[in-house]
This record gives structure tokens, sequence and C-alpha cells, in this order.
């Protein structure tokens, strides 16, 4: 008989995430970019950032392509939502008003872009964007 005591239990939670396929990596890129427009409509740009900032904490790790493309949605939702905070500033002058609309249009437009490049297999960089996260 041997005295060696077992292994101790493998934890499931400590090991890596595992990668995920090319296919996956698209699929999540897109519904990240598309996230911010969904949002958009229902909270007016306030709460955009959201779905990249989950998708970045949550799928970083399981790939490169996935990765880029969710820091870059959060990095630009994170730009706009310094567009959002302006205009509300602004908005007792009125001119507040037409910078919360440019960056709603901006979001919507520049997201479904982004959604349809990522789809294809490209990542997509989104112009104009204060790069937060590198």
């Amino acid at each position: 008989m041997s005295n060696v005591p077992p292994p101790p239990p493998q934890n499931p939670y400590a090991q890596g995430s595992p990668q995920m396929d090319p296919a996956s990596e698209k699929t999540w890129s897109t519904l990240v970019h598309l996230g911010g427009a969904i949002i958009s409509f229902i909270t007016y740009a306030t709460l955009a950032f959201l779905p990249a900032l989950i998708g970045y904490l949550v799928l970083k790790d399981r790939g490169p392509f996935v990765r880029e493309n969710t820091k870059n949605a959060l990095n630009f939702q994170l730009t706009l939502l310094i567009g959002v905070v302006i205009g509300w500033i602004t908005s007792f002058i009125l001119i507040g008003f037409l910078i919360l609309l440019a960056v709603w249009v901006v979001n919507i437009v520049f997201s479904i872009i982004a959604a349809v490049r990522s789809n294809r297999g490209e990542v997509y960089r989104y112009p104009m964007t204060i790069a937060f996260i590198k």
C-alpha cells in the first residue's frame, strides 16, 4: 500500500478560459458592436457602453479577434460617453441637444458599420476614438 495522498481536486474556475473558435469570435464581436446601437435606442446613449464593457471583461481572454473588437468597441463607447456628458452639461444653452443628437446618430451608425465589418472577420477601428484601453 502506498502512503502517497491523492492529488487535490481540480478547481474548474482556476483554469484559463478556453479559446473560442473563429466563428464564435466573429459572432460575439458582432453582438458587442450591435449592443451599443441597441442600448443607444433605449437609453439615448447614456448606458451604451455597458455591452462593450461586459463583453470586454468576459471575452477578452477568449481569443485575439474578440479581444481587439471588444476593446475597440469599449474605447468608442467611452469616448461617446464623454460627448453625452458634455451634451447634458451644455443642454441649458440649447447647443447640448444638438451634441446629444449627434452622439446618438454617430453611435448607431458606427456601431452598425463595426458590426458588419466584424461579421466579415475584420477588426474595426472606430474613427476619432480615445484609446482608454490599450
